[in-house]
């Protein structure tokens, strides 16, 4: 009686195997891998909508309660030593895109040239910025604005552009910008904010490389949640007006 012999597969058949057994595995991970793309896309996608809504929202709504402080303080400006009102600036926004950034004057109007004698009596001495206690250039009424942050209202017009938003790091000038290290930079990628996690844990008072530390734990970390306890951490911060001058 012949038993039959078991035939090996050829060549070709083992190659269309291991291919159909292949195609299926890469056929599966191309489909959870767009899954997750896609959902990952999704929920990121609705919160910057929602985060954008937020902020249109609220700086209309800021503008409109606060319009007679508004147009009182740029009364009291022009009228206490006749120079603008605005004091515009070139800021740098997310990655790198440089915008029109306004503040109420706070200072004389040659403030910026007479800002490069007081560069060594600036209190952070490590770093690109610029602070100092009892600066000689600010006027009497820009010390009372700076300490209740009224200065700052100005940028909301910014925020309603999507230039900024209300909560993120605070925008740099160009020329600190021009002296960021690659760790720095990445406080750019997003957009700034009108107010930021280091300004409500004390403003000026708070060092240059902190700064960058908790700009960088916000954008690794953030959310909406996040942006709210920020946003009203903020009142406080503002009122006690720590690190303001």
């Amino acid at each position: 009686m012949n038993i039959p012999k078991e035939t090996e597969p050829t060549r070709t058949e083992l190659i269309e195997e291991l291919y159909g057994l292949y195609g299926k595995g890469t056929y599966r991970m191309r489909l959870r891998f767009f899954r997750k793309k896609y959902a990952w896309l999704a929920v990121t996608g609705s919160a910057r909508i929602t985060k954008r809504i937020i902020d249109i929202l609220a700086a209309l709504t800021a503008l409109c309660l606060l319009s007679p402080l508004l147009i009182i303080v740029a009364g009291i400006i022009k009228g206490t030593d006749k120079g603008p009102v605005f004091y515009w600036q070139k800021r740098v926004g997310k990655w790198g895109k440089e915008f029109p950034f306004p503040k109420y004057r706070s200072m004389v109007v040659n403030a910026h040239a007479i800002k490069g004698a007081l560069r060594h009596e600036s209190h952070h001495k490590t770093g690109p910025t610029f602070k100092m206690k009892k600066d000689p250039r600010v006027t009497g009424i820009g010390r009372i604005i700076r300490k209740l942050s009224i200065d700052e209202l100005p940028q909301l017009w910014c925020v309603l552009k999507g230039e900024m938003s209300l909560v993120g790091p605070r925008p740099p000038l160009p020329d600190e910008v021009d002296l960021y290290t690659l760790a720095d930079r990445r406080r750019l990628d997003i957009t700034p904010g009108l107010t930021s996690i280091w300004a409500i844990s004390g403003r000026g008072d708070i060092p240059f490389d902190k700064q960058v530390a908790l700009d960088l734990e916000y954008i690794e970390s953030r959310s909406l949640t996040t942006d709210i306890k920020i946003l009203l951490q903020t009142i406080p911060a503002v009122l006690l007006g720590r690190g303001a001058y």
